[in-house]
């Protein structure tokens, strides 16, 4: 009985030793299909702005090992509860490749075009997405809750028109509602597990998401495009904003 005690013991010792291991962690993390990128910090720039202003979000992210294709962000606006249809892809990047560790960068996009928001669902709380995926294939959502409204002057007494110069949006940054989807990372497809499938939610998505909680992009940008929008900062810690706010996310 102490012998076969002894014996597992030595196992775990063995076990341990060779998890350390880098290779044989990342053989690890395949088989047992693990993500590769994880999200490990969001910070929301210029919060609250007024409604024209561009979207800024700092993205701090990890790679446990090099990534063949490109990372492909979005950020989606939700111009209406109602249908997916008032969905806006504010802006699409590429980035990568991608090598292993930490990296950081900014990702800016253009405000929606509020003419494309049905009028009664300007004012009031909506939803914006920021999505990642790997081979066309998301495994991670972000969504935060939009407010928006006019300023105080206008608050009694909102315009009969809409006057969007005169609309302020808050994002509730210290709130994000996230979900992972378990998708295969590898080229092999025989398990049948690589359609973006959320196995493993983190939270429910914010209501008025759309259903796929992705829009259709009919003309996506190519992969040198998309970089433009892009600010790689090769030390994060080095990079603040007094105007910033820190998404409270617990995605390691």
């Amino acid at each position: 009985m102490c012998l076969c005690v002894y014996s597992v013991e030595l196992q775990k010792l063995d076990w341990f030793r060779n998890f350390r291991n880098q290779q044989s962690f990342a053989s690890y993390l395949k088989r047992h299909r693990m993500a590769k990128v994880h999200v490990c910090n969001v910070l929301v720039y210029e919060n609250p702005s007024a409604f024209l202003k561009p979207f800024q979000f700092e993205i701090t992210f990890e790679c446990i090992e090099d990534l063949k294709e490109d990372l492909e962000w979005k950020i989606i606006y939700v111009g209406s509860a109602e249908s997916e249809q008032y969905d806006q892809v504010l802006d699409t990047i590429l980035v990568g490749p991608v090598p292993e560790g930490r990296h950081m960068f900014v990702f800016t996009a253009d405000p929606p075009n509020p003419s494309k928001i049905p009028i009664q669902d300007l004012v009031g709380v909506t939803v914006v997405l920021l999505t990642c995926s790997y081979k066309e294939k998301e495994f991670i959502r972000v969504g935060y809750y939009v407010n928006v409204d006019y300023i105080d002057e206008l608050k009694e007494n909102p315009p009969a028109t809409p006057q969007y110069e005169n609309l302020v949006r808050n994002i509730l940054a210290t709130n994000p509602r996230i979900t992972r989807f378990k998708i295969n990372w590898d080229d092999n497809h025989n398990n049948g597990q690589d359609h973006g499938v959320a196995t493993n939610q983190e939270n429910v998505p914010p209501v008025g998401a759309s259903s796929s909680g992705i829009a259709n992009v009919s003309n996506p940008e190519d992969s040198m495009g998309p970089l433009k929008n892009v600010q790689m900062v090769a030390n994060p810690a080095a990079a603040t904003n007094s105007k910033s706010e820190e998404s409270s996310m617990d995605v390691n």
